[in-house]
């Protein structure tokens, strides 16, 4: 399952895009439902990015690293 920043996060802002500013789990980590995995910034604001299903992570954006809207953060197997 692919993990996308939300494109609704950006609603009223002016910037086109966020940034990573943590993973709070490694790569390659089991996470189960509802765990917390990133928090974005989006124009000043901290965003929480929890897993949507239990799976094993795999990370595709570093931390300090650039995002727009809907763009695909990582993604969760199911081992």
């Amino acid at each position: 399952m692919d993990i996308k920043v939300d494109e609704m996060l950006w609603g009223s802002s002016m910037l086109p895009e966020g940034t990573v500013e943590r993973w709070f789990v490694s790569d390659g980590a089991l996470v189960a439902l509802g765990d917390r995995l990133a928090e974005v910034r989006i124009e000043g604001a901290l965003h929480e990015i929890t897993a949507p299903t239990p799976g094993r992570l795999s990370i595709v954006v570093a931390s300090n690293m650039m995002v727009d809207p809907g763009s695909l953060l990582a993604r969760l197997t199911r081992d």
